[in-house]
């Protein structure tokens, strides 16, 4: 397969078997050596519809060819992580697209077996590393003959200080408690952020909704470049694309829930929703997306205005040569 090979299945929506056409646009879309984000885009369009309907061997492949990808599209790479660890375990182990926070969110809904395979990772965070070590060795938590329903002893357990250097192994309970407190100091940053978010979301949501009610596509442009803080062509382009992968990055960026995101791109683009299912894949592709990565996307929509004025600038800036006719006057008024 070829990078040509992936932009026609991409464009053309090839007809035929689901499990030939999800194959061939993984693999059409691994041959790309820099994919564009349109691209990424279109890949998760056409594999996520047919994932429910290919057989195991189908997302075991897609899961390996993915798994070095740092441009795999994080929806589709999110779901095989879900499935059973026979299939997600070469993304579990090198998928370079998923985070620490989402490694483990990924232990805490699929357990054990998930852990073991994201323990083999390189360069594994420490913390996630003793979380898994806890899972591994539940002495660790309650030592052996320790009553687990006593919250007395469990709470002297947890509030053990393991001195340094004294003995290879831990004592039980300490590196349950060493694990709780990091695992918390990780998550702990985002929560000022979140609340400043919900502060900030309601004002920008409602001149959307406002806006994209009215039927002008004009108005709602206006006010989605005033939100992204991005010049008005830029969400012109978001709005005015053939697919909605754009304006969910756009709303994701926001933060909006995933229902005031489907009501702003139900009403900006009515024909993209003609059926139930496009609407559930809309709401899956939605809450799969990082924010994050939602963000880096704005960041770069601002560098290209920016870029996009400079040089406009530079051009306007630029002395204009002077015509033949301008010069001949000269020379004869000298």
């Amino acid at each position: 397969m070829s990078a040509s090979d992936f932009r026609q299945i991409a464009i053309g929506r090839e007809t035929g078997k689901p499990e030939r056409l999800f194959r061939a646009a993984v693999s059409a879309f691994c041959a790309l050596p820099r994919p564009s984000r349109r691209e990424i885009g279109q890949l998760e369009d056409l594999t996520l519809p047919l994932f429910d309907k290919v057989s195991v061997e189908a997302r075991r492949y897609v899961a390996a060819a993915l798994s070095e990808s740092e441009y795999a599209p994080f929806g589709l790479v999110r779901k095989l992580c879900d499935e059973p660890v026979d299939i997600a375990a070469p993304l579990l182990v090198r998928s370079p697209i998923l985070s620490d926070v989402t490694l483990i969110s990924l232990i805490g809904r699929h357990g054990l077996p998930h852990a073991r395979a994201i323990a083999r990772r390189p360069n594994l965070h420490k913390t996630i590393a003793d979380l898994i070590r806890v899972l591994e060795r539940p002495r660790l938590v309650y030592p052996e003959g320790a009553k687990q329903d006593e919250p007395a002893t469990v709470a002297s357990q947890a509030s053990v200080t393991v001195a340094p250097d004294v003995s290879n192994d831990p004592v039980p309970g300490a590196l349950a408690e060493n694990v709780r407190r990091k695992l918390r100091a990780m998550m702990t940053p985002a929560a000022p952020r979140q609340t400043v978010a919900d502060e900030e979301r309601a004002p920008s949501y409602d001149k959307l909704k406002a806006t994209a009610l009215t039927g002008n596509d004009t108005f709602f442009q206006t006010a989605l470049a005033d939100a992204l803080e991005i010049d008005l062509h830029a969400a012109r382009s978001i709005t005015e694309k053939s697919g909605y992968s754009s304006l969910i990055d756009a709303l994701k960026a926001l933060d909006l829930t995933e229902e005031q995101a489907f009501l702003l791109a139900a009403s900006i683009l009515p024909g993209q929703f003609a059926h139930a299912e496009s609407v559930r894949l809309f709401l899956e592709r939605y809450h799969a997306l990082h924010r994050d990565v939602a963000l880096d996307r704005v960041r770069d929509w601002k560098a290209a205005s920016v870029g996009a004025r400079i040089r406009s600038n530079a051009e306007r800036l630029q002395p204009r040569p002077r015509s033949s006719a301008a010069k001949s006057e000269q020379l004869k008024a000298s």
